[in-house]
């Protein structure tokens, strides 16, 4: 893995801040914590894998007095969008003294000059308290846009850094873009900022408003449940976000432990035989009268039968949520036992609303790192969170996968120890 930091060149300005502890390019935080690891990498030759730590440096590559700065936000809605456009606004006025500070509108749909959106100017004044509003005040837009044309327009707006707030797509986008503006001979950064919900942007510990998701999703499972036990047989039905990765699932089973089934991406299920889904709700309304199930919108798409990609590239999904409500309704139907499901699909409510305070908190830590990392000429890299402090990771290495909950890792055991619930696969092989 290379994890080195592209620069634009070497920083000789000094910076303006003041009483701050400087960053040295030669600080690093290790990927694995393990002492153990780590040593054993040591004696067999291995260098242990760490990247860049985050932070102010002291000599920095662009003249504040000069700069122009650009945001744009990708991609689909998350909590904490505006958050972080605040920090970087801020961190960028106050802290370096950059007046020039530009929002595109509708993601990059706003560099092409065909759409016509305007560019929105940016100050403190009208970002103060936009941290208290759901979405983004940018607006944001999916699918892909012509590379030349954005490098074009960001050297026609003599822009010096572009944060770009997103997740894959707009990452491959930004390295994409980085491309472009190498063969361009530009000295253009790109830095970007990780965003989605489903916390699932490779190597890092966390992406925000995924705190706000959980928070969210626990409020609709612990309706489900209240739904489920007021009724002869209740069944409560809650679908979450998760297209690769349960993790947002796995955790708000795990805060109110109220769900009796979670169904995740990473973890393989049957509806039908003795083993199944079905069979397995079955004993449980008989023998508790109320059952609740939580699945991540990625789970069982072998059943859901959706073909060809969305507008960001990704594969379509099928409704797994409407799919395993017409699927519990049929099986109990088939066998004359009334039951009383309750749907729940909070998706567009959780992804819509404002940052709790800890994401709101994380997103500030995000912007000024960012920020830092613009001014000091890095460039085609992304900043995030690893084993609880900041760091900058090569775009390169953060498209190459996605994370995923380890089924033999702590939290997914966990969910395990508080449902209680069986693998749902049958035993291959056995007659």
């Amino acid at each position: 893995m290379d994890t080195t930091i592209e620069t634009l060149g070497e920083s000789k300005i000094s910076s303006p801040l003041n009483m701050v502890h400087y960053v040295e390019d030669n600080e690093r935080v290790l990927f694995n914590l393990s002492a153990e690891k780590v040593e054993e990498d040591i004696r067999e030759g291995i260098k242990p894998i760490s990247f860049l730590r985050a932070g102010p440096r002291d000599k920095i590559f662009f003249d504040s007095s000069k700069l122009k700065c650009a945001i744009v936000t990708c991609g689909g809605l998350c909590p904490g969008l505006n958050n972080v456009i605040r920090s970087v606004v801020l961190t960028l006025y106050h802290t370096y003294g950059v007046r020039n500070i530009l929002g595109i509108r509708y993601g990059l749909q706003g560099f092409i000059p065909k759409y016509g959106h305007p560019v929105m100017e940016l100050t403190p004044d009208i970002v103060s308290e936009i941290n208290e509003l759901g979405g983004t005040i940018l607006s944001s837009s999916r699918g892909p846009q012509d590379i030349e044309e954005i490098v074009d327009a960001l050297e026609r707006m003599n822009v010096g850094i572009l944060f770009a707030v997103g997740g894959d797509g707009t990452f491959r986008a930004a390295a994409k873009i980085t491309e472009e503006i190498h063969n361009h001979g530009s000295k253009i950064a790109i830095i970007g900022i990780p965003k989605t919900i489903d916390n699932d942007i490779n190597l890092l510990s966390r992406s925000f408003g995924f705190n706000t998701a959980v928070s969210m999703a626990t409020q609709a499972i612990g309706s489900a449940h209240v739904e489920a036990t007021g009724a002869p047989n209740g069944i409560g039905l809650v679908k979450l976000m998760g297209r690769n990765s349960g993790f947002i699932a796995a955790s708000a089973e795990l805060d109110k432990r109220d769900a009796n089934f979670v169904l995740i991406p990473e973890s393989d299920f049957d509806i039908e035989g003795p083993h199944g889904l079905l069979e397995v709700l079955e004993r449980r309304l008989l023998l508790r009268k109320h059952a609740v199930i939580v699945v991540a919108e990625g789970a069982g798409q072998k059943y859901c039968n959706a073909e060809g990609t969305d507008e960001s590239g990704n594969p379509r999904l099928g409704d797994i949520g409407l799919y395993l409500k017409q699927r519990i309704s049929e099986h109990f139907r088939s066998k004359g036992i009334e039951i009383n499901l309750k749907y729940i699909d909070p998706s567009y409510m959780i992804r819509s609303v404002p940052a709790t305070a800890n994401d709101s908190v994380f997103c500030g830590f995000l912007g000024q790192e960012a920020v830092h990392a613009g001014m000091a000429g890095k460039t085609n890299m992304v900043v995030g969170s690893l084993n609880d402090q900041f760091v900058y990771i090569p775009i390169k290495e953060i498209v190459k996968g996605r994370k995923q909950v380890d089924l033999n890792g702590k939290l997914w055991r966990s969910v395990l120890e508080a449902t209680g619930q069986p693998s749902f696969m049958q035993e291959r092989g056995s007659s």
